[in-house]
Order: structure tokens, then C-alpha cells, then sequence
């Protein structure tokens, strides 16, 4: 570690930042003209498969597995290109992250941003996933829950562990120690538990999973081992069972444009996309 005395004033260094350094600005609104694409389906998702994307893709793929009779389009957001600064996607998303939701069903479009904002107009709109109303207080805490601490697994420890530009010993503890008092949040939570919130499988399960579901499944940062993810068996065991549902599978190939090509579905407009259209298939063409 080297001392670092903050200047009076900050000011933007572009050569700083680590892996994403070309994508961070601290500046918003867009950098480009680019139309969003508009496909046939009343719901148009611009997404990628992070966790905050695989929630909604899980979510869609749930809700229509549950027999609700809709289907939308899923259009890749490329955020390492820079796609989330085009002009379309800024009027989707003034905050130009994923996901970003046009409703289209009604007479106007309607633009719905934040992962758990999108999660709750779905959820509510088919009246499905939400758990008993005893139980909404609960599901609500654990959905927000999520979201608050979500950015210190993600933007703190992912990023110092794996794409920071050099290994930092202090914000790798400290983050490391704050994604083990999650985990354990969860693990002491799950005790005796099936789901985060009542006896039924919520929107709160699907936005936890996407984040700690992965992480203890060992799929994102390359970091079981490190945060030994293995002692937290309540955790393995609930993440575990959301991931063998069909939609939940489903879900985490939607908008992917990484790791294994067979689970990589860079757009969705139908169903049979999964059979056709992922990229193994298409570099069989």
C-alpha cells in the first residue's frame, strides 16, 4: 500500500480504473445517437447477463413458465462497448445501467429502470411471485435488502478482488469482510428455510440468487475459495434449488455474451431461441 494524500479538488483521471476504465465517467447522459431496437413483443428489454440482468430475465422466464401469457424481446446491451451511453438507451435509463424495461402494452411506452423496480411492476401487473400477504413485509425487506448490499459484493469486493488494476490488501479485507457478513446474513436466515420470505418462492429468492445464489455456486469472481462459500451450507443448499428450476436456467442464458457459448443467447424473441438461436448453434450455421 502506498499513501495517498486526496487533493483539494477531484478531477477525472482516464489512465485510472482497472478493467471497465473505459465505460466509467463521471459525467452522465449519452455519448452517442443510437436507436434502441423495438421488437414485436409488448415488453423490450436492454439487458446483459450480470446479475442485476439475470433477475429480470429469470423473472420473465418464471412468469411465463407459470402459464402467464405473454412473451417479450430481450436485446443485448453491451455495457464494455459502451451501449448503455447510446441516446436510446440514456432516454430508457437516465442512469445508463442494466436492465432498462420499455412497456409497450398500453398506449403510450412506458420506461421502467432499477432491477427491483422492474421486478415489482411484473410481479404485481400478474399478481405472481409476490408470497402471501402476510408475508409481502418480509419479501419487501429481503428484496431491499438485496439491493442495498449487493454493491458492496459487487463494486467493493468484485472489483478489488478481480478487476481492480493492482491486488490492494485493504479494500480486499474490508470487502472480503463484508461479503462473509452477508453470506452469513443469509446463512443464519436459511436456517430451517426453504425460501427468504414465507413458504413460497418469491422475486426476493430470484434478485438474492442472481447475486449470492452465484457467488456461492462459484460463478462469479472466481472467489469461492477465497471467501470459502462452502461453510455457508444453508446458503449452497437454497442456491442450489433455484437453479435447478427450468425458467432459472432459462433466464441465466438470456442477454449472455460470456462463458460457455452453448448458454450464451445474446437476444430473445421467442421461446424456441433457446433451441435455435444460441451461439453454439449459430457457429454450427
Amino acid at each position: 500500500m502506498t499513501d495517498y494524500t486526496p487533493p483539494a479538488v477531484w478531477t477525472w483521471d482516464t489512465e485510472n480504473g482497472g478493467k471497465f476504465a473505459s465505460t466509467n465517467r463521471p459525467i452522465a447522459g449519452p455519448t452517442h445517437d443510437k436507436t434502441l431496437p423495438v421488437g414485436e413483443h409488448p415488453y423490450q428489454l436492454y439487458s446483459l447477463a450480470t446479475p442485476n440482468g439475470v433477475k429480470v430475465t429469470v423473472l420473465f422466464e418464471e412468469l411465463i413458465e407459470a402459464g402467464h401469457d405473454f412473451d417479450y424481446d430481450a436485446w443485448l446491451i453491451n455495457i464494455g462497448e459502451g451501449d448503455q451511453f447510446g441516446s436510446g438507451f440514456v432516454e430508457a435509463n437516465p442512469n445508463s445501467k442494466i436492465p432498462a424495461l420499455v412497456d409497450r402494452s398500453g398506449d403510450a411506452p412506458v420506461r421502467i429502470f432499477e432491477s427491483a423496480a422492474i421486478m415489482l411492476t411484473l410481479a404485481e401487473r400478474y399478481g405472481a411471485f409476490l408470497g402471501k400477504p402476510e408475508d409481502r413485509p418480509e419479501m419487501l425487506s429481503w428484496l431491499f435488502w438485496q439491493m442495498g448490499s449487493a454493491p458492496f459484493l459487487g463494486g467493493g469486493f468484485g472489483h478489488f478482488y478481480a478487476y481492480a488494476p493492482e491486488k490492494l490488501e485493504y479494500p480486499i479485507n474490508r470487502y472480503a469482510m463484508e461479503a462473509k457478513r452477508q453470506l452469513d446474513v443469509l446463512n443464519r436466515h436459511l436456517e430451517g428455510r426453504d425460501w427468504m420470505a414465507g413458504d413460497s418462492y418469491t422475486i426476493a429468492d430470484m434478485a438474492i440468487w442472481s447475486w449470492y445464489g452465484q457467488l456461492v455456486l462459484g460463478r462469479l469472481y472466481d472467489a469461492a475459495e477465497f471467501l470459502d462459500v462452502a461453510s455457508y451450507a444453508n446458503v449452497v443448499r437454497w442456491a442450489e434449488a433455484i437453479d435447478a428450476r427450468p425458467a432459472v436456467k432459462r433466464g441465466r442464458m438470456v442477454n449472455r455474451a460470456f462463458g460457455e457459448p452453448e448458454l450464451q443467447l445474446h437476444e430473445r424473441h421467442s421461446a424456441s431461441d433457446f433451441e435455435t438461436n444460441t451461439e453454439d448453434k449459430r457457429a454450427a450455421e
